[in-house]
């Protein structure tokens, strides 16, 4: 019997999806910040948002591989 295979582990992809989300987090604090006066620490919350969010879609996304 053999082990199942376990799919591939591709840093570029995890690279791409770590800076989008980070990102896309960032563009959003942006607008928040923009709103309310301040683009800066609407950008800086969104990034501390997105790293952490960052991590998780990447480890969600390759959950097999880390198993």
């Amino acid at each position: 019997m053999q082990a199942a295979n376990r799919p591939p582990f591709q840093p570029v992809e995890a690279g791409a999806i770590l800076a989008g989300t980070v990102g896309m987090c960032a563009a959003g604090g942006a607008g928040i910040g923009w709103a309310f006066g301040s683009t800066g620490l609407g950008v800086l919350g969104g990034v501390v948002v997105g790293i952490p969010g960052g991590v998780y879609t990447v480890y969600r996304r390759f959950k097999g591989y880390f198993s």
